[in-house]
């Protein structure tokens, strides 16, 4: 009988949804992580406008891939929307303070 490790699944469950951003040991400038997190957003959003476009054509028998796709683009556009208002809160912070 063949034991596998206990992490074997874990990699499935926890997929991250922006899965482009470079993670690697290597320095990479904060702008090209921001550039690509931006892209994926990008990407996810236009698939869901994809997808909804198709099923009020009728193209589509599924809906739930509807909704999820929905979901997923709703909740990375929220997130980028709160990184951005705490980098300009950050930003405001720094400029009110007296050298």
């Amino acid at each position: 009988m063949a034991v596998s490790g206990i992490n074997s699944g874990i990699n499935k469950i926890n997929q991250n949804l922006f899965q482009k951003v470079e993670s690697s040991s290597t320095k990479t400038p904060f702008a090209n992580v921001l550039q690509g997190y931006l892209e994926n957003v990008d990407t996810t959003v236009k698939q869901a406008s994809d997808l909804t476009i198709k099923a009020a054509a009728g193209e589509i028998d599924n809906i739930h891939d509807v909704t999820i796709a929905s979901q997923k683009s709703k909740v990375a556009l929220e997130l980028t929307v709160t990184v951005r208002d705490k980098a300009l809160e950050a930003y405001q912070e720094m400029m009110r303070m007296q050298f």
